[in-house]
């Protein structure tokens, strides 16, 4: 059997059986074309312990793979040939020898307080070519900032999806295809607001929420990189989505936020995941410690004196 053969019945297998989001179908396909291309091996029987160790040891040592780099291609790799043992193409998963590195515990990145204001004023105050396009980067920095949304999640909000006079953003299959309901404050309620009015002016009519300025369709991945540059070096601030999405979490708590609540607008299935934040969150762990019994001993002892 060869592998394409095999890979591409795998991919239909978990698109259509399974419900593996595209983005996933799209890291495997990238994974395994990269293995059976470094390995040079054309069909499932040439796979065996030994060109796969010399695969991963290639990618920690040439590639310079990070530890959560190398779990997910063997991730990939495991569930690929796990299924080709079911389907009886392989007698055995060889992934299944390959040892783990151990994962380094960082704490996720993020901006302060102070850095995400001043991304917001100058999202802002760019000297853009238009009102729709200060009005629609200000609503999608905002929508980071203060929804925490994922960069996939967001290009695919549609226009119902966002119920500016409820206070509301349902997210419609998210990262794990969950569902999930996030409300907004009034400070992204009216920044959504002005794009609205934007986007009725330039009589946006297509379904995705946020619009591109020159045709009326959705606003796209690229586009987003692209704004995400432009502002980075404006701003002289080192982000990415993802870094504002942590920098949300991390201000929700530093505010007071419980974890349990903010788990659930993150769409995290675990709360361990969500409770990382905590770590990073400096002047949250700083208002707990306050709560020590003997502070308030010692404070009353400085009074007596």
């Amino acid at each position: 059997m060869y592998i394409k053969i095999a890979a591409q019945e795998f991919y239909d297998y978990s698109l259509y059986i399974k419900g593996y989001s595209k983005q996933t179908i799209k890291r495997y396909y990238q994974i395994i074309n990269y293995f059976s291309h470094h390995a040079n091996i054309e069909r499932i029987d040439e796979i065996n312990l030994d060109n796969l160790k010399a695969f991963f040891y290639y990618g920690r040592t040439e590639k310079h793979w990070k530890p959560n780099s190398f779990i997910s291609f063997r991730i990939s790799l495991f569930v690929f040939f796990r299924w080709c043992v079911a389907q009886g193409y392989l007698q055995e998963n060889p992934v299944q020898d390959i040892e783990v590195p151990k994962v380094e515990k960082k704490l996720p990145p993020k901006l302060t307080q102070q850095e995400a204001l001043r991304l917001l004023e100058i999202a802002y105050n760019y000297p853009y070519q238009n009102k729709f396009l200060r009005c629609r980067n200000h609503a999608i920095f905002a929508m980071f900032l203060l929804a925490g949304l994922r960069r996939g999640e967001l290009l695919k909000l549609r226009f119902t999806d966002v119920d500016v006079e409820n206070l509301s953003i349902f997210v419609n299959q998210g990262k794990g295809n969950k569902d999930r309901v996030i409300p907004m404050g009034f400070v992204l309620a009216n920044s959504l607001k002005r794009y609205l009015e934007e986007r009725k002016r330039l009589h946006k009519t297509c379904p995705e929420f946020f619009a591109s300025l020159i045709q009326n369709v959705g606003f796209r991945d690229i586009g987003i990189r692209r704004l995400v540059t432009k502002l980075r070096d404006a701003s002289g601030i080192k982000f990415t989505a993802h870094k504002l999405r942590h920098t949300f979490a991390t201000l929700m708590l530093e505010g007071g936020c419980d974890i349990y609540s903010l788990s659930k607008m993150m769409g995290h299935s675990d709360i361990k995941t969500t409770t990382i934040y905590l770590a990073a969150s400096a002047e949250h762990l700083r208002s707990q410690m306050s709560k020590h019994p003997l502070n308030n001993q010692i404070n009353n002892f400085k009074n007596i004196n």
